[in-house]
């Protein structure tokens, strides 16, 4: 099955898909620009680990409405039955999993130099925190201090945008490019749900073209490779933060005409 959304599908944010659609843009994106960057460059997957909060379903198990346990009398060895009530609630704590992602660096073939970076957000780079979007920010000033072009693609309506001077439109989605040459300026591509998300240029070393990326294309490729259709139940709300009423409502029109509520 194909994605119903002409581009990013909100649905594949939910927190128990996304360590797998983030993985899977990054080798998909690689395998798309690296016939196009040969012989001179090649697109390197480099992982790291982030602790993220990951929705786990719990193991459905029975729990009996009373526990009846043999205790020993201490006078004359009988036994004597006790009974021992269950909680009157359960709930769920929050953990933090390891969770594996990755990053693309564009790299000369001759010297193994980094020419370009590509960082797929991840809700560890958006969470607010010393450990979260700081450290992000951290490692971002660091790439924009050096000779180094740096593509971000925020897939992720949640969460800390990546910092600017400049107001960002209310769109659910954004790319940025900081271009080494351009710097501060800043390409800013807003994404909409409702539109097909147009190729963007990823530059490498001058006099070298602008390889193009079609994120479109990636999306629908890892979507039918992955069957998130068989993941995915439209008929429940997108994940959170909650859409705008315009888009809110334009994503329950478009989930009903396909034919998935």
């Amino acid at each position: 099955m194909v994605s119903p959304f002409p581009g990013m599908d909100p649905y594949l944010e939910l927190p128990a898909l996304w360590p797998d659609v983030h993985n899977r843009l990054a080798f998909a994106i690689c395998d798309q620009i690296q016939p196009i960057l040969s012989p001179r460059y090649t697109a390197v997957i480099t992982p790291y680990v982030a602790q993220e909060h990951i929705g786990i379903t719990p193991a459905r198990f029975v729990v009996p409405d009373e526990a009846v346990l043999d205790r020993e009398t201490a006078a004359g060895g009988q036994t004597t039955a006790v009974v021992i009530a269950p909680p009157p609630m359960t709930g769920v704590v929050a953990l933090e999993i390891p969770t594996r992602y990755q990053r693309i660096e564009i790299r000369t073939v001759s010297d193994e130099t980094v020419v370009t970076v590509i960082e797929i957000l991840s809700p560890a780079n958006k969470r607010p925190g010393a450990e979260g979007a700081d450290a992000y920010e951290r490692k971002r000033r660091d790439i924009l201090c050096s000779e180094i072009h740096l593509l971000e693609i925020d897939l992720l309506r949640g969460g800390r945008r990546p910092s600017l001077e400049t107001p960002l439109p209310d769109a659910p989605y954004v790319i940025f490019l900081h271009r080494v040459e351009q710097r501060p300026l800043v390409g800013i591509w807003p994404l909409s749900l409702r539109e097909a998300i147009a190729p963007v240029p990823i530059p490498l070393r001058a006099p070298d073209p602008d390889v193009q990326l079609d994120l479109t294309q990636v999306l629908r490729q890892i979507y039918a490779s992955a069957r998130y259709d068989l993941r995915i139940d439209y008929r429940q709300e997108p994940p959170p933060p909650p859409l705008v009423p315009e888009n809110s409502a334009w994503l329950d029109a478009h989930l009903r005409t396909a034919g998935l509520r």
